[in-house]
């Protein structure tokens, strides 16, 4: 039976590339970077070497590049450095954000009172810029708005240049868990004001483990982990060499060929639709799936007419790999917390799957799983 990979959201595969520089990696930067000798100053160039090389990817400069262990790590530096050291009182996000953030919010509002507003979103999903406006004018406390690029769930892409000059205007900082954003859609940095981005390498096809974040110049950010003075005194703890080399080869693979990459995906993403509304009379597409100008073209969030709750387990036996949307399928007594925050009761409880495709994922692979979904 072949066996199909379609839940590229949750993680990617890692490229042989990929493997490749990691393996030659360990075998050559085996010295600690701390370390001033001729092994630690060999990891130590070549960590330097690949911050460079992504602050140039995205329009900035190096020193503004802080290498972690992901995005989980990255949106907790961030808030939690935002209450306990930036004087932020206020945080303005959505019921639609990843757990990363949202439970690390929580966190905050109980340890520290910080006030915390959920912005309405529409049946789709979508942050509406004039909520925000409205939500920023009502105070002058110091602000943090935390606001996804990329939903990792319906695949919804923010309006993130108007968000961030939304929060120019009001001197309120801007935070954007780009996970899924990053290696799949275009990102300037210097066109786009965020104060805050975090990355994640195994979502552009690197290792898990590592990721990066990007603090915009004038931010004091200090570690949450006490010990060594690593990553200019943001983050203690000796770098992952090996890790953030990988992740700099996938970025370099999936950026090089983004454009041509969204152009085919967005290709097989609308067969995939097409096809899935001729198969499957009544299907419905969550948040801007359907939209490839509003989505990205990697993820597609379906919610089939019928609650079927064997489906997501049918297709598991068929050899197809993906993610549930709703609490049937994800054997989560709650469901997903994104669905239930834009969607009538009765529509959430409605059996959804989420696709989600990557640079190996192929047309066959897409009429595979058609054909097992249709079955």
């Amino acid at each position: 039976m072949k066996r199909i990979y379609l839940d590229n959201a949750a993680t990617t595969p890692m490229l042989p590339e990929v493997v490749e520089c990691m393996a030659e990696s360990m075998l050559q930067n085996f010295g600690n970077p701390s370390s001033t000798h001729q092994f630690g100053r060999t990891a130590k160039s070549a960590v330097e070497t690949t911050r460079k090389q992504i602050a140039k990817y995205f329009n900035v400069h190096s020193s503004e590049i802080v290498f972690t262990s992901g995005g989980t790590e990255g949106d907790n530096i961030v808030l939690q450095n935002a209450v306990i050291n930036l004087g932020v009182t206020r945080i303005v996000t959505t019921k639609l954000e990843h757990h990363a953030v949202l439970h690390t919010v929580d966190f905050l509002e109980e340890k520290y009172g910080v006030e915390v507003v959920y912005l309405e979103v529409d049946q789709k999903g979508c942050y509406q810029i004039e909520a925000l406006e409205e939500v920023l004018n009502a105070s002058d406390k110091k602000t943090l708005v935390t606001l996804m690029w990329v939903n990792n769930e319906l695949g919804n892409i923010a309006p993130v240049k108007e968000i961030a000059e939304v929060c120019q205007r009001h001197a309120a900082l801007f935070h954007s868990d780009s996970v899924q954003a990053i290696g799949h859609v275009p990102i300037d940095l210097q066109e786009v004001k965020v104060d805050f981005m975090v990355a994640s390498a195994h979502k552009f096809h690197g290792p898990k483990g590592v990721g990066f974040l990007y603090v915009r110049k004038g931010h004091v950010v200090k570690p949450m982990l006490h010990g060594g003075d690593q990553e200019r005194g943001v983050r203690s703890s000796t770098e992952n060499v090996h890790g953030i080399i990988g992740m700099g080869r996938a970025l370099e693979v999936s950026l090089n060929v983004l454009n041509e990459e969204m152009a085919r995906l967005n290709e097989l993403k609308s067969y995939f639709i097409s096809s899935l509304k001729t198969k499957v009379p009544g299907v419905l597409f969550n948040g801007e799936s359907e939209n490839l100008r509003n989505s990205s073209p990697t993820i597609v969030s379906v919610r089939f007419p019928l609650e079927n709750p064997m489906m997501l387990f049918n297709l598991d036996i068929k050899g197809i790999a993906v993610s549930g949307g709703s609490a049937c399928q994800s054997g989560s007594s709650k469901g997903s917390h994104v669905l239930q925050a834009c969607l009538p009761d009765v529509e959430a409880a409605k059996t959804s799957i989420r696709f989600s495709f990557s640079k190996l994922t192929t047309k066959d692979d897409v009429e595979t799983a058609l054909e097992a979904v249709v079955g």
